[in-house]
């Protein structure tokens, strides 16, 4: 395994072997260095077992799916490697499983490789790009952006790393609403992800810091966007 500090380093879990040599020989001429594995469980093993910039998991996969890697990756190995999923489904349902088990993008086949290499580009140049250490608090809810730990009434978090950066987003500017435009182009820049991407990582972020609550904190704004606040703590108008 060699890695390449320019380009990155892919963990590439995907059954078709036809497949997998495109993208890998793809990928390595771009100077990147590729990981192999065949299913999820050996997908599973190498993602815990190294450190890679993103893990490219095809969703059927045999003796462990990918919703499965996937949520074992965060749930258990507490492993928060950017995760771009391949599937053939195209329904936005089976997206949001996607998003939901811990996925960070997606993308349906069949695809063209330039695609692939600019969403694997987009997810690198996220997590590599430097930002200042803050701790930020709403109510109970606190987030330590350099250990990227979330926490709510002392209760530790699982947030996605796409999850972690939209609430970093959302607490920064707490209490003023940001709109949708500008949350999308924070954290995509401006590779613009469909429509229904950010509703479904909002979806997940108010699952997982108010369900189980006494108080929402994240709110939405009708045509305005979104804000995480304390109400309570507001001055009423």
């Amino acid at each position: 395994m060699k890695r390449d500090t320019q380009s990155g380093l892919i963990l590439l879990v995907e059954d078709n072997r036809s497949l997998s040599e495109v993208v890998g020989e793809y990928f390595e001429n771009k100077g990147y260095g590729v990981d192999y594995a065949g299913d999820g469980v050996d997908g599973y093993r190498l993602a815990t077992a190294n450190s890679y910039d993103v893990i490219v998991l095809d969703l059927n996969l045999p003796r462990m799916d990918g919703l499965q890697v996937c949520r074992k990756l965060r749930e258990e190995a507490k492993i928060a490697t950017p995760v771009l999923m391949l599937t053939a489904r195209d329904a936005v349902s089976d997206k949001v499983l996607g998003l939901e088990a811990g996925a960070d993008d997606y993308l349906i086949k069949p695809f063209a490789i330039q695609e692939l290499e600019a969403r694997i580009r987009a997810l690198i140049r996220r997590e590599r790009r430097q930002v200042s250490t803050e701790v930020y608090q709403v109510a109970d809810l606190v987030l330590d952006t350099g250990s990227l730990r979330a926490t709510r009434a002392g209760k530790d978090l699982a947030l996605s790393p796409i999850a972690l950066r939209l609430l970093g987003i959302l607490m920064r500017e707490s209490p003023r609403v940001v709109s949708r435009r500008d949350i999308e182009r924070e954290i995509w820049g401006d590779e613009l992800p469909e429509s229904d991407t950010l509703r479904s990582h909002l979806y997940n972020l108010r699952k997982v810091i108010d369900r189980g609550f006494d108080k929402q904190l994240l709110h939405t704004v009708q045509t305005a966007g979104y804000r995480i606040v304390d109400l309570d703590e507001q001055p009423k108008a």
